[in-house]
């Protein structure tokens, strides 16, 4: 601070000193003129002198952001001649900008990101990827402010080397006009003489040359790509879409809204695995799984407890009832009906227009289109350990299927995996009476969220009866005097558990094998790689849901649907970049926890400054009265701001609850604007109020507030 502050002083005293003894006189085209004779008299004596003193002198103004900079390249061109002073002013202009720039950076970058931290990161992903382009056609134009340039890029994260030399080469066309011109100083009346309109409309068109360049080389690239394919004269549809989970049916639903030709291709069940296989059979068996923890905890609701049996079959046969009557949203006869041609069966795409589709029938089908959509979702990742095959294993996606006909809970369940998947089917199985060991290599569950929150969950789930071993890695399976066994490493050793059914739930991983991604050469790492606008490696080629990432979510996946079914369909016109600022989840455990946003733990590695209003649901009416106080509000602000810029909540209902903190992030309203608004009495959304309360608090004026006290006292006198 310090060091900012002694710089401050001096440049202020600097500029001080340029008004008081009058030198912006000097820097006028009278001024230059009435100059010049004396000028060229010491240049003629001192050569060398005068042009080291006109170099630094144009390094200060351009640095100091004073004005003057147009007059003194009037006057290089005028004492020097045109090629020795363009050399002059095109370094000493340079220097003086990165001066200016870095000056900027030193004394603002770190305020501006601290107060704008979202906003400036935006910024600088923008420039990292195009910053050098942008101010190479803001340097063409010489009407814009050259010192305003300098600044505003000092705030960014432009790296000092690529400043300095975009700008030593962007501006010396500029340059080349006003040294020039100061060749004919004598014949010079103003220096609107300079830049007539007619020199104004050449600089706008060499300032937007690049843009129309960089667009051409754009459409050469993309035509680039399709070398070798031969386009079809006609398509079949206007839009194929590969995989019917959320992502697919929502590309799909949208592309027949809008009346364009739609055909979706899906081998298995409709409805991909959140409705087959995750959210909607796990939730169900959730729900199951917490009555039968109530009975049996029914005294802290006033009532007599029950271990009262329970089929377990009934319990799974539910289940499966439960994906029946959602099925019909998600189902062959709905998409027909909407418009949309579904066939059943497996999709390869053969060229970027062309994709064969083997039926199920043992047909096939061969159609062209203008699009292609893949939303082929992700597989759960089975670790390769050994024995695991030998000893059997289930995954949250064939657990369904193969506990559907058992009469009893199985006895004794290792489930691998600290995550939600994992921590949601541990504490169901465990309140089913399963018991449950949970296995995590990590030294806590639910790495992703704050430790407080994993600690918390830690303890919630070994209430329900699961016994957690963090710090715990998997390396073998085997058959041991005819019990299933898994080995497991930790730092004080070896242990062995021996189990009945074992659960992998480590991750899941994109499916990219078995519909010609390889022999289209488009790229893939975990997922398919594709730019802002979900394009693939062939822009009529997009990619969305867990095959695409970054977040497996279905929400996420139905997101990014509208934004590559809108850019296929109408990219032509408008292209979206698929935004990611605002993105809730929940772990439905119990108490549930949902987040959006920043929690602490990223907002430390990211540097951000912030503060934190908490409430604990211990002093919230509705928890009260429901006997379900275990929880609590974290609400993340910058200092001294109510702008909202993460919430995580420990609650029944979580994810339900959490709903208006998404709203108010994606439409910038901050926690007075929660504050503000009625919440019904008691509900559970009140804890949003009640956390905008906190923050009141913390965040009152005391200074006002202590002349309102005296106000008040006056008043009683």
């Amino acid at each position: 601070m310090f060091k900012k502050i002694l710089l401050i002083l001096i440049i202020f005293s600097a500029v001080l000193g340029f008004f008081h003894y009058d030198l912006h006189t000097l820097l006028t085209l009278d001024g230059l003129k009435s100059s010049m004779a004396e000028f060229d008299q010491q240049k003629a004596k001192t050569p060398f002198l005068v042009i080291t003193a006109f170099f630094v002198f144009y390094v200060l103004i351009t640095a100091l952001s004073l004005p003057g900079a147009a007059i003194l390249t009037l006057a290089a061109g005028a004492l020097f001649g045109l090629v020795e002073g363009l050399i002059i002013v095109s370094f000493a202009s340079s220097i003086g900008a990165l001066l200016a720039f870095l000056v900027a950076r030193f004394i603002l970058r770190n305020t501006v990101k601290n107060k704008f931290p979202e906003k400036l990161k935006a910024i600088d992903e923008g420039v990292k990827r195009e910053g050098a382009f942008y101010l190479f056609t803001l340097r063409l134009v010489p009407v814009f402010p050259f010192f305003l340039i300098n600044l505003l890029m000092g705030l960014t994260a432009i790296r000092s080397w690529t400043f300095y030399w975009v700008s030593q080469v962007g501006m010396l066309a500029g340059t080349v006009v006003y040294v020039n011109a100061g060749t004919q100083l004598a014949e010079l009346e103003s220096l609107s003489g300079i830049l007539s309109p007619t020199l104004i409309l050449s600089f706008v068109l060499l300032g937007i040359f690049p843009w129309l360049a960089k667009g051409l080389i754009a459409l050469i690239n993309r035509q680039k790509v399709y070398l070798g394919y031969r386009k079809p004269k006609r398509y079949d549809r206007n839009l194929i879409v590969i995989g019917a989970g959320a992502g697919g049916l929502v590309s799909s639903y949208i592309g027949a809204a809008v009346k364009a030709k739609v055909t979706l291709v899906e081998a298995g069940e409709m409805g991909g695995d959140c409705l087959n296989y995750g959210c909607v059979p796990s939730k169900a068996i959730i729900k199951s799984a917490k009555l039968a923890y109530q009975q049996k905890h029914a005294d802290q609701y006033g009532l007599t407890p029950s271990n009262a049996p329970f089929s377990f079959k009934n319990v799974m046969q539910r289940v499966h009832r439960v994906i029946s009557e959602v099925a019909p949203h998600d189902s062959v006869e709905r998409y027909t009906n909407l418009g949309v041609d579904v066939q059943k069966g497996y999709a390869n795409i053969i060229d970027p227009w062309t994709v064969e589709i083997a039926l199920n029938d043992g047909s096939k089908q061969t159609l062209t289109s203008k699009n292609i959509v893949i939303a082929t979702g992700a597989r759960p990742f089975v670790p390769p350990l050994p024995g695991l095959d030998e000893v059997g294993y289930l995954t949250s996606d064939t657990l369904w299927q193969a506990y559907a006909e058992l009469d009893e809970v199985p006895k004794r369940i290792v489930v691998l995996g600290g995550g939600p998947i994992g921590c949601e089917l541990a504490q169901a199985f465990a309140r089913l009476g399963s018991e449950v060991t949970q296995v995590e290599m990590a030294d806590r569950i639910m790495l992703r969220e704050d430790p407080e929150v994993s600690e918390l969950a830690e303890k919630t789930l070994q209430k329900s009866g699961v016994n957690i071993l963090t710090g715990h890695k998997a390396k073998a399976c085997r058959i041991e005097n005819g019990q299933k066994v898994i080995q497991l490493e930790t730092e004080s050793g070896e242990k062995n558990i021996e189990f009945d059914s074992l659960i992998c739930a480590v991750g899941r991983s994109a499916r990219l094998e078995g519909f010609g991604l390889q022999a289209l050469g488009i790229e893939t790492g975990r997922t398919i790689k594709t730019n802002e606008y979900l394009q693939t490696k062939y822009p009529n080629i997009f990619a969305v849901g867990d095959v695409v990432g970054p977040y497996q979510f279905t929400h996420v996946a139905g997101h990014q649907a509208w934004y590559a079914a809108v850019n296929a369909l109408f990219g032509r016109f408008k292209r979206f970049k698929v935004d990611y600022r605002v993105i809730p989840w929940t772990t439905f455990i119990d108490p549930e926890v949902a987040r959006v946003g920043l929690n602490e733990t990223q907002a430390k590695e990211k540097g951000i400054a912030y503060e934190v209003t908490r409430f604990d649901l211990a002093e919230l009416d509705r928890a009260i009265a429901e006997s379900s106080t275990t929880g609590f509000i974290k609400v993340l602000t910058p200092p001294g701001k109510d702008t909202i810029l993460g919430v995580t909540l420990v609650s029944e209902y979580g994810g339900d609850i959490l709903a208006e903190f998404v709203l108010a992030m994606k439409h910038g309203l901050g926690l007075n604007k929660v504050l503000g608004t009625i919440h019904a009495y008691p509900t559970w959304a009140e804890v949003n109020k009640y956390a905008a309360g906190e923050w009141k608090r913390a965040n009152a004026p005391q200074t006002l507030l202590n002349w309102v006290e005296k106000y008040h006292r006056w008043m009683r006198s």
